[in-house]
């Protein structure tokens, strides 16, 4: 098959993907060119009664549980449709901060329901890629031709909306996820067009032996990452300091900034200074060293693009940026020798502190890969129709998050097809969930929530919505609790 893109996006229950649900997935395919290819893809996707949505993210996109179960389908049927159509050889998906939040939707969506999480997105020539990196970096390197929004309080801004609006593109109805596939689909024509070289340069960026290129270098080069001031176009000047002891990752160091006071510390200041400190006494920052993922299409370009006036637009000093990277190369290897120990230190202390914390299944996405043997297994599982030839089956895993996730799919996606016992636990995994920890249960706490956001609005829409959230919250109750 040809080479195309995916355009998609996703409306969810709430921000977190190891716990929340996607409800609403809409997508478009077209050529290199933008042209559409067939028909849109617009989906419901039900919830299940053992999730409850966050009541803040209802109100934004205005998706109700009742429309989900009323108009919807299951996750494993979307997941077949997922697989049968959208997924074909040579796709590039691609989306507004996909990257970041909707890929990871995708990946636990898989997860949960015994698909390999990751193989959609790189199996058969199959690529991701984010439009607002490239809409940063257009921003800070190649402005011309665009009009560029700001907020209430005079801040650049790239959100969706704001540049549709600004740039007279369609954009019908915010926050529901098709009308903004199409409005992604606007802005990335919009940069195609106007600056097609920075566009195609950035798009060959999808691919990590790309970026591995420039970053391998050594040499200093332009990044822009959300994680970087927006008074600076989220840009800076960067170098590779070390590799990350984690693969696809390398660390970069912010040239702007005087490496003198960094290259004296151990492993353990370091570790002190990554951390938001309350003594800001250095230079009022902390460490300026960040991790990059070479597999997320950073929004990276050789010093060379770099034009006077992007210099004093960016507030950048080569000279000096020069000066910082001659004094970071005299200490490099003692500082990349600690930087490592220091990363190492805190990616203890974050497994220590992951350890501490009872995870359900569905969160343990990470918690490691499947066995071939776990994966032909599973395979098997999506050529079965029915649940009794599912249930016929004998599902050895020797990965014990399968064991359990093979129960939870079934009484997720086949319920009225489950026997009595099944049934039954079932029922009893769904009141643990919602009713377990009392006046901190998680639907205690989900009343909670609706009762102050309908303390606090005036607006008819939203009283609407949480009056449906509240309905659908009572239909969770057991009729013996309510008696």
């Amino acid at each position: 098959m040809t080479e195309s893109f995916f355009f998609y996006d996703l409306e969810t229950s709430g921000l977190k993907a190891d716990k929340d649900r996607i409800m609403q997935f809409a997508g478009q395919r077209t050529d290199l060119s933008l042209k559409p290819i067939g028909q849109p893809f617009n989906y419901l996707i039900r919830l299940t009664p053992d999730i409850l949505p966050d009541p803040n993210a209802i109100l934004i996109h205005g998706i109700t549980p009742q429309q989900t179960l009323m108009e919807g389908i299951s996750e494993a049927e979307f997941l077949n449709i997922f697989y049968q159509q959208i997924v074909q050889p040579n796709t590039t998906f691609v989306g507004f901060n996909n990257i970041r939040f909707d890929d990871e939707f995708i990946r636990y969506l898989n997860y949960r329901n015994l698909y390999d999480p990751y193989r959609w997105s790189y199996q058969d020539g199959c690529s991701r890629w984010d439009i607002l990196d490239l809409v940063r970096i257009t921003r800070a390197l190649r402005p011309q031709g665009i009009k560029w929004p700001k907020d209430a309080q005079a801040q650049s801004t790239n959100k969706l909306e704001l540049l549709t609006k600004a740039n007279k593109l369609e954009h019908l109805n915010a926050h529901d996820a098709y009308s903004d596939v199409l409005a992604t689909i606007e802005v990335a024509k919009l940069i195609q067009q106007n600056q097609p070289k920075l566009y195609n340069y950035i798009y060959s960026l999808r691919h990590k032996s790309a970026v591995s290129k420039l970053v391998d270098s050594l040499q200093p080069f332009i990044y822009t990452s959300s994680h970087y001031p927006v008074t600076d176009n989220h840009t800076t000047i960067v170098v590779k300091v070390a590799d990350h002891p984690q693969a696809n990752c390398v660390l970069v160091y912010d040239l702007r900034f005087d490496p003198g006071v960094w290259l004296k510390m151990n492993a353990q200041q370091l570790v002190q200074a990554w951390r938001y400190r309350q003594d800001r006494s250095i230079n009022d920052l902390s460490l300026p060293v960040k991790t990059m993922r070479l597999n997320r299409c950073p929004a990276i370009a050789p010093l060379n693009v770099l034009s006077k006036e992007d210099q004093n637009n960016l507030g950048l000093d080569l000279d000096l940026i020069a000066k910082h990277h001659q004094l970071l190369k005299s200490s490099q290897e003692i500082f990349a020798k600690q930087l490592i120990k220091a990363v190492e230190i805190l990616n203890q202390e974050q497994s220590d502190m992951a350890n501490k914390i009872s995870k359900l299944v569905d969160a343990q996405m990470y918690d490691g890969f499947y066995e071939n043997n776990d994966l032909k297994l599973i395979s098997t599982i999506h050529q079965n129709e029915t649940v009794d030839k599912i249930r016929s089956i004998k599902l050895n895993f020797s990965d014990s998050r399968l064991k359990q996730l093979a129960n939870l799919y079934l009484s997720r996606n086949y319920l009225d097809d489950l026997n009595i016992d099944e049934r039954q636990e079932w029922d009893s995994y769904v009141q643990q969930r919602l009713f377990s920890g009392g006046e901190n249960s998680q639907l205690a706490l989900y009343f909670q929530s609706i009762n102050q956001l309908a303390s606090k609005t005036v607006d008819s829409r939203e009283q609407i919505l949480l009056e449906d959230l509240k309905l659908y919250g009572e239909s969770l109750i057991p009729s013996d609790i309510t008696d």
